[in-house]
């Protein structure tokens, strides 16, 4: 019989799913802009910064970033190092099954070359999770690691539980094997992100970690409620309200009880789903130009030129200043 890992999936949980399956397709939209490489080397940056300062990296953002773009910083060789792994590692991800073992491994040899003599492997010795408030969880014996991860992967290839729900228990479930010496943390953030990535491919550039970051000892009590209760449902929710407040933080516009949102509704009952992804793109970007959703949406220019002209006759959208330099307001 297959391993079920305890857990509870709550009322609030339900709701926070249905609200981040509607931010998702908003935020997907913005990542589709003409700034996106823009906004997915910052959200890189942030994601590797955030997992390493958790973890007790002292470097700033603009420091990984310097990293990154391969200019000299002066600090520890550890931490550079840290960096430098962070930076490969996540540059794997494409390639990397979040359902194979082997590819954990893969993962956690990229992640702590160097840093580690067991770079890659399973711990042999006993190791706990540790707040600043100290002990939250003594991991269990190292002789029965490789066997709960077998478990553990089994689990979350066949359950058929929301990907939402199982990328945060296999987080919880990973934290609390801890199978590693050390790089634990970073290694199960990662984790849940490839996880998600299978849910949705913006995932790889959504910067989980920088909210978790901003709320490290939430994150801690999180897992120390969930060992409490032997049930990982308190973590769920946290880190489902945590996803669900990145997306609206990194979209700037949340997509639930918005004025805009109801104006976008009725042009899409009125004009059909092309209007509606019109509206979606110039709410993300004012000065999006005629091109670039056309190209986003492979149509020609023409048929948004068209769609566009049907927008403003009826009242639902204007045009402020010139064709070059000027931006799209939507009307309510």
């Amino acid at each position: 019989m297959m391993y079920v890992p305890p857990f509870t999936v709550s009322a609030n949980a339900i709701n926070l799913i249905a609200e981040i399956s509607a931010q998702i397709e908003r935020y997907a939209i913005c990542l589709e802009q003409s700034d996106k490489l823009r906004l997915r080397k910052a959200n890189r940056v942030r994601t590797i910064h955030s997992s390493l300062a958790i973890e007790g990296n002292t470097l700033s953002e603009d420091e990984v970033k310097d990293i990154i773009d391969g200019k000299t910083v002066v600090a520890s060789l550890r931490q550079i190092q840290e960096v430098k792994n962070a930076i490969k590692t996540y540059e794997l991800y494409s390639g990397l099954n979040p359902f194979n073992v082997k590819d954990l491994l893969k993962a956690h040899g990229t992640m702590m070359m160097a840093l580690t003599n067991d770079a890659g492997k399973f711990r042999s010795g006993g190791v706990g999770v540790f707040s600043e408030k100290g002990l939250v969880h003594m991991a269990p014996p190292a002789d029965r690691v490789p066997k709960l991860i077998e478990d553990l992967f089994e689990w979350l290839k066949q359950a058929k539980d929301h990907l939402l729900i199982r990328s945060c228990v296999f987080h919880y479930e990973f934290e609390f094997i801890h199978p590693f010496s050390d790089g634990n943390g970073r290694t199960g953030r990662l984790w849940q992100s490839l996880i998600l990535g299978r849910l949705h491919p913006l995932f790889e550039y959504l910067p989980v970690e920088n909210m978790v970051y901003a709320n490290q000892e939430a994150y801690y009590d999180a897992i120390q409620a969930s060992s409490v209760a032997a049930d990982s449902g308190p973590f769920i929710d946290f880190m489902l309200q945590e996803i669900l407040d990145t997306l609206k933080e990194h979209q700037g516009i949340p997509i639930i009880q918005t004025e805009e949102s109801e104006v976008r509704d009725k042009i899409r009952d009125k004009f059909g789903i092309n209007s509606g992804q019109i509206i979606e793109q110039i709410q993300c970007n004012p000065n999006v130009t005629l091109d670039e959703i056309a190209a986003t949406l492979a149509v020609t220019r023409r048929s948004i030129e068209k769609k566009i002209k049907e927008l403003r006759d009826a009242g639902y959208l204007k045009r402020e200043g010139s064709n070059k330099s000027g931006r799209w307001v939507i009307l309510s």
